[in-house]
């Protein structure tokens, strides 16, 4: 089996536009969203090997110091599967994009750090 890291991303302009949705029609889609989540989980048990979670905001840190950006990453998991496709396919119609604002889910193998 391998490794694959998952991040959840999505744009600013999504992401304002579901914060100023008004709270009546934002709520449902909220308890939809969590239910549709924890549904996805229990039907991928298996196969997370970290549940990981929602990520902060990002210092940047290079030649030129420590800087504050913005990325269009949001969360983040780790699971295992055969090949890159098959964790991919873990993550179609996935609730990050389905029920709540999210872009897309990267997903992108872990590989082994090199022998030196």
């Amino acid at each position: 089996m391998k490794t694959f890291l998952a991040v959840f991303v999505g744009s600013v302009a999504r992401m304002d536009a579901w914060r100023n949705l008004p709270d009546a029609e934002r709520k449902p889609k909220e308890i939809a969203g969590v239910q549709a989540w924890h549904a996805w989980v229990k039907a991928n048990e298996k196969a997370i090997v970290e549940m990981g979670g929602p990520l902060g905001k990002t210092k940047r840190v290079s030649e030129q110091g420590i800087a504050d950006v913005r990325n269009e990453m949001g969360a983040y998991t780790v699971v295992q599967a055969e090949s890159h496709e098959a964790a991919a396919k873990l993550f179609e119609n996935h609730p990050h994009f389905t029920h709540f604002p999210g872009d897309a889910v990267e997903v992108m193998e872990r590989l082994p750090i090199p022998n030196m």
